[in-house]
């Protein structure tokens, strides 16, 4: 542990030190921004290094208390001899990644469930007890009948709502007993996404207009950094609990409702080429509902690569380059997830191409067409012509 004197003058030294390099630069700075950058990074690299090494050397056990207030026959003459501790680890260094990745992988699972897949599921579930699909021993029926043991042991409709609630602040259902909501969350989230979207269209518009090639580019680090920080404390105090398992258990089940859904029995009975056609036919036919599967689908993978992001320390960067390399992996899908939600709010959803049949009496003053011709047991007169 340093002495006070030292501490202060090691600062006063560093300071001296950039003085002195930026004067004997000169031109040569001018002309190079980015050496400023990186007569920086280089003085702070040597700044951790020394610190690292001075850890816990020479630290007494009482953290230098005795020393401080003159107990002892070694105790300091000067308040600069006194030792003094540099601080403690940063508190977004401590953040572990586990909560944040199964976050990612929750929110993934909101917007499918938001889609309909679990809903589809169930009403196929449903005509399939009551016998109405024409299946009976294929990949579908088989499919169908283990999809709804398997249910029995997952975690039902009702603890994923309430996951949703805590965690993201969406639906409106109770978040259960002791828990509260995360509204915060959605505010944040498209804050963040779009900080990110902002800073690589202003980088673009530098690479245009700026005089030189090595000037830094448009953009504010900190905005970014500070916008991602906020989003991720936010969902690092939100994500305890039964999260990590649910969203386990809920992807398996996902992936075995596509499996059901793409068994070629099942898409016979709909004239569907996938599954994502079923679920557009379903319900559609079913529940009178068009979706923007495609958009909402491009949204949860975008969301899910925003959120693991922001799971590891790439967020903490403090060189432009590296930190601008790594925000290139979220830039397309922020600009992806903000273009897809413009366009659900732009436009409503496309209905799938066939008519379908709908069940129930016609509408008032319309006449169903008849699909066979009924005979009332009279035979046709012949045609008079007159």
């Amino acid at each position: 542990m340093l002495k006070t004197k030292e501490y202060d003058q090691r600062n006063d030294r560093v300071a001296a030190l950039l003085q002195n390099t930026i004067q004997q630069l000169g031109p040569e700075l001018a002309a190079n921004p980015q050496m400023a950058e990186i007569l920086n990074r280089m003085v702070d690299d040597q700044l951790r290094k020394f610190d690292e090494s001075q850890n816990g050397k020479g630290l007494p056990t009482d953290g230098g208390l005795a020393d401080l207030i003159g107990l002892g026959k070694d105790s300091s003459k000067d308040l600069g001899d006194a030792q003094v501790s540099g601080g403690v680890i940063d508190y977004d260094d401590s953040v572990t990644s586990d909560r944040l990745l199964a976050t990612a992988d929750l929110y993934y699972l909101y917007v499918h469930e938001r889609l309909g897949v679990f809903r589809v599921m169930n009403k196929l579930q449903e005509l399939f007890r009551a016998g109405t699909l024409r299946i009976s021993s294929g990949e579908g029926a088989y499919g169908l009948y283990r999809f709804d043991k398997h249910n029995i042991l997952r975690y039902h409709q009702r603890d994923r709502m309430q996951a949703y609630r805590r965690v993201f602040g969406y639906t409106a259902v109770d978040p259960g007993s002791g828990a509260r909501p995360n509204p915060q969350f959605h505010g944040l989230f498209t804050h963040f996404i779009g900080e990110v979207a902002k800073y690589w269209r202003d980088k673009r518009v530098s690479e245009v207009v700026r005089e030189r090639s090595n000037d830094p580019t448009f953009g504010s680090m900190a905005i970014v950094r500070r916008a991602g920080l906020d989003l991720r404390n936010n969902v690092k105090n939100a994500s305890y609990g039964y999260v990590n398992v649910l969203r386990v258990e809920t992807s398996q089940a996902l992936a075995e409702c596509f499996k059901v859904l793409d068994a070629p029995d099942l898409k016979a009975q709909f004239g569907a080429d996938n599954a994502w056609e079923m679920i557009e036919l379903v319900l559609w036919q079913y529940f009178h509902e068009s979706v923007h599967a495609s958009t909402m689908n491009r949204m949860a993978v975008s969301g899910r690569e925003i959120l693991r992001w922001l799971a590891e320390p790439y967020v903490l960067q403090k060189s432009r380059t590296d930190f601008e390399t790594l925000l290139y992996r979220i830039a397309e899908y922020s600009e992806e997830w903000l273009s897809s939600t413009e366009g659900m709010q732009m436009n409503r959803p496309t209905p799938p191409p066939r008519q379908v049949y709908m069940q129930g009496p016609p509408p008032s003053g319309m006449r169903r067409d008849a699909v066979v011709g009924r005979s009332n047991g009279v035979m046709p007169a012949p045609i008079i012509m007159g």
